[in-house]
């Protein structure tokens, strides 16, 4: 999978880019998926804050018959301790890597990108997160999992040991259970994370009421 900065949508604030959140869609969704939350998190006006919407590569998905469509990586089953396909989880890792460094190379500080995600974009935030070597400001993991089930990925940096991190998932969620995010948050927390964990009375999906929590969430982690 190679890395082309063209396969994402960025909104710029009207202030000069100070920070970035960057936020990844689940599976056979597009980054045009999410982009139209931002001016429902209730940021200020004048908020620094640029958001980037990557686009996930096109590939087969074993549980939807080989289908191609956008996906970070192949679901093989719903087992969830066998679920993701490692080798793409790590494939698309490389992609965000490089969306992280081309802020970087913009002059935004690790410290001021916030790495968020959904379902299968949430499994990467976390995944790539997790594994970082520089501090973030913020991980943001909505309806996911640990892509290794119930426990933590190998190769964890100790850079983002203390970063803030947001869990958020569905009571009636029928594509990832509820359980998959206890299991995640169980992981986390009890590795000495920082994670917040909240559920809402919503099946696979993100409520307007989510939004400004969020919203509130990333200012904290940015005004820090």
């Amino acid at each position: 999978m190679s890395f082309d900065p063209k396969q994402a949508i960025v909104i710029e604030p009207k202030e000069p880019a100070t920070a970035t959140v960057i936020w990844l869609h689940g599976l056979g969704d597009s980054g045009a998926g999410f982009s139209p939350v931002v001016p429902m998190l209730g940021l200020p006006e004048n908020h620094s804050i640029r958001f980037i919407f990557p686009h996930a590569p096109e590939q087969a998905v074993t549980i939807n018959g080989g289908f191609v469509m956008r996906s970070w990586y192949d679901i093989k089953s719903m087992d969830l301790l066998d679920r993701a396909d490692l080798e793409g989880v790590v494939a698309s890792e490389q992609i965000v890597h490089q969306f992280i460094q081309s802020q970087l190379n913009e002059g935004i500080e690790s410290n001021k990108i916030i790495l968020a995600g959904f379902s299968q974009g949430g499994v990467m935030s976390l995944f790539t997160g997790l594994r970082y070597p520089k501090p973030l400001a913020g991980i943001m993991a909505l309806s996911c999992y640990l892509p290794n089930g119930d426990a933590l990925p190998e190769g964890v940096s100790e850079a983002n040991k203390s970063t803030p991190m947001l869990q958020h998932h569905g009571e009636q969620d029928p594509v990832v259970p509820v359980s998959a995010g206890k299991m995640a948050y169980k992981a986390l927390t009890e590795a000495g994370y920082q994670s917040k964990w909240q559920t809402f009375t919503m099946p696979h999906s993100v409520l307007p009421e989510q939004l400004v929590i969020i919203g509130d969430w990333i200012k904290q982690c940015l005004d820090d």
